[in-house]
């Protein structure tokens, strides 16, 4: 049995290395389809197809937004340890534009200070980065996984529950059909007789026959009844089956507003009724479903 999957959810994962502080976030929700976006650092624009395949094996359907941040870090014995290599071949440099240009200024303090390279090897290791940036998105992904496997849990709770709800209305609806058919009986006997003299019972056999043909709600609460049977064992089979639940709302749907239109009863018109809302509870709910 495989777990049902909600389409919302929501994951972050962080790490901090010694270049910096690398950070994503996965937010899911309910979508026809799987509709993937990413908004990445530009060192990490090259990784989106990888990153996209991994979501793609790992989800079915819904939109999925991936954010990912990246924040360099300058280490303190960075700033105050000058690269003297880079120093001596800076002010090397500087002398000679100063021979063959006697009138140009020589560099200050600050210009050399800023000079790429002054104050140690601060490169960030572009490799090293798309590792953990993939290392990242595979935690992100789980995490999402496990928040999405814990509303599809509730989903599917919610679900079992509106179908006892459902099946304890079809119990008060078979029983009354019996007596509606005596008091149409009586009252058709009553009728036909105070205008119909010498009336003969086969008369009578045809128009109730008539009525019961009207009435007869038999086939759309076995319908019903097998309908509630197949979204029981969807659910419990699990997986992604977001779309075949949402057939079987349509199916369930159609069913009772059949029956609402054959009744000539208050009360099973009132069931009928609270059968579509608690219904289309179910189809609202279903939508959040892989």
């Amino acid at each position: 049995m495989k777990p049902i999957l909600s389409m919302t959810g929501y994951a972050t994962a962080s790490r901090d290395a010694l270049y910096g502080s690398l950070s994503i976030e996965i937010r899911s929700v309910n979508n026809r389809f799987l509709d993937v976006q990413f908004r990445l650092p530009d060192d990490l624009r090259k990784q989106e197809r990888a990153m996209r395949e991994m979501v793609i094996t790992q989800l079915r359907r819904g939109k999925v937004e991936c954010r990912m941040n990246f924040l360099p870090l300058v280490e303190a014995e960075h700033q105050q340890q000058l690269n003297t290599q880079v120093l001596q071949n800076l002010l090397q440099l500087n002398q000679l534009v100063l021979e063959l240009y006697p009138t140009a200024q020589s560099l200050s303090v600050a210009e050399i200070l800023k000079w790429p390279g002054i104050l140690g090897n601060n490169d960030i290791s572009i490799d090293d980065l798309n590792d953990l940036s993939m290392e990242l998105m595979q935690i992100a992904l789980e995490d999402l996984t496990i928040a999405r496997m814990r509303e599809g849990e509730k989903l599917k709770v919610m679900l079992l529950e509106r179908i006892q709800q459902i099946r304890q209305h079809l119990i008060i609806v078979q029983p009354r059909i019996p007596a509606l058919i005596a008091n149409f009986e009586e009252k058709l006997r009553t009728r036909l007789k105070e205008v119909i003299e010498n009336l003969e019972d086969e008369r009578i056999r045809q128009e109730i026959a008539v009525f019961v043909g009207k009435i007869d709600i038999d086939e759309e609460l076995s319908r019903l009844q097998v309908h509630l049977d197949e979204v029981e064992h969807i659910l419990e089979q699990g997986g992604s089956v977001g779309k075949r639940l949402d057939f079987m709302m349509q199916e369930l749907n159609r069913e009772a507003n059949t029956l609402g239109a054959k009744s000539v009863d208050l009360e099973i018109s009132k069931i009928a009724m609270e059968l579509k809302v608690i219904i289309e509870q179910m189809r609202e709910q279903v939508q959040n479903i892989e």
